[in-house]
């Protein structure tokens, strides 16, 4: 550990009150799961110290308890409100805009891989229909067209009005047979039986009625025709974290606050077998995140901590603490993905 790091630790654990060196390191354990070894405990007690941040108090036996300084008190105050700084300059506090929102996600490389999954999964055959359901602002337009050979169709759908002008205005004229139609995946403005596969992504997670967006997606898909899903399940987001109670709380505010239909993933097999789909293969994939400013752009860190602490799921002090443990990385976290292909009879 960094002489830095073991000196501030050392001025919270202080900052309760007067303890021993021995009790300074129990509580340093208790706030991080690892105490100081010896002599980064006491190198850093040398230091703060001769810096007249802590003072001996009398003895009480063979122990002699130290205490935080007025300076030293104000060095940690100073401490903590630079490491808040820092984690708000990181993680955005305010609901991105959802056009800009959908165009960062495709820029995240660790969703590229539940994406790859799907693909192999697609079977796309020469000039057929890929209906893309909630296509956003026509990420995968390009992705899909090649997998029609060029010579097929790529119809996108999306409810938000801004997605289908932000694809035309993207792919229209640079990708040859695709088309933009706004409309809501409960409702699909297609004829039946119209569209040789169907791609679906992070829509059910959302919809007012899974089970409804299922059926509409088996009704416009041909006989023998091919339908493949991916969705997350939010309970399988984990972090490596300090914290990990602060972490799991996290992640029950995302389930029960955030997301509408949280696990969804898990019951996407089940769900497009009831939509009178068979089910081919169910695939799950581990979605791995390594930096923490590319996850905040799917997790909002700061803004769904915030609601986390209004909605009592975490205390404020909490809260902080564990965007701090999070800004100032190294960072890991990783949900599950759940790619399901099925086929209309």
């Amino acid at each position: 550990m960094q002489t830095a790091d073991a000196q501030l630790l050392v001025l919270c654990a202080l900052a309760r009150g007067p303890l021993h060196g021995y009790a300074v390191n129990t509580a340093v354990g208790e706030v991080t799961g690892e105490r100081l070894g010896r002599g980064s405990l006491s190198s850093a007690l040398a230091r703060l110290e001769a810096k007249g941040l802590i003072e001996p108090l009398e003895r009480q036996g063979r122990q002699r308890p130290l205490r935080l300084t007025d300076a030293g008190r104000a060095a940690l105050e100073r401490e903590l409100h630079a490491t808040a700084r820092v984690t708000q300059r990181m993680f955005e506090a305010a609901v991105p805009d959802r056009v800009a929102y959908q165009q960062r996600l495709s820029g995240v490389g660790a969703l590229h891989a539940y994406r790859d999954v799907m693909a192999r999964q697609l079977h796309p055959e020469p000039g057929g229909t890929v209906l893309d359901v909630g296509c956003g602002p026509g990420g995968d337009v390009p992705l899909l067209a090649a997998a029609v050979a060029g010579s097929g169709r790529v119809i996108g759908v999306d409810r938000d009005p801004r997605m289908p002008a932000e694809a035309r205005a993207r792919h229209g004229g640079r990708v040859p047979g695709v088309a933009f139609l706004r409309g809501d995946a409960h409702a699909l403005p297609l004829a039946s039986a119209c569209v040789d596969r169907v791609w679906m992504h992070r829509v059910l997670q959302h919809a007012a009625d899974p089970a409804l967006v299922l059926a509409e997606a088996a009704r416009v898909v041909r006989p023998g025709g091919r339908v493949v899903l991916a969705e997350p399940d939010w309970e399988t987001l984990v972090f490596d974290h300090p914290d990990l109670e602060a972490s799991r709380a996290y992640t029950r505010h995302v389930v029960d606050r955030v997301i509408r239909n949280g696990v969804v993933g898990r019951q996407l097999a089940r769900r497009a077998a009831e939509a009178g789909l068979a089910v081919d293969a169910v695939v799950p994939v581990a979605a791995v995140l390594r930096d923490a400013g590319e996850a905040d752009r799917i997790l909002g860190f700061q803004r769904n901590a915030e609601r986390a602490v209004a909605a009592g799921y975490l205390t404020a002090e909490a809260a902080q603490g564990w965007l701090d443990a999070l800004a100032g990385g190294p960072f890991l976290a990783s949900v599950t993905v759940h790619v399901v292909a099925a086929t209309r009879g």
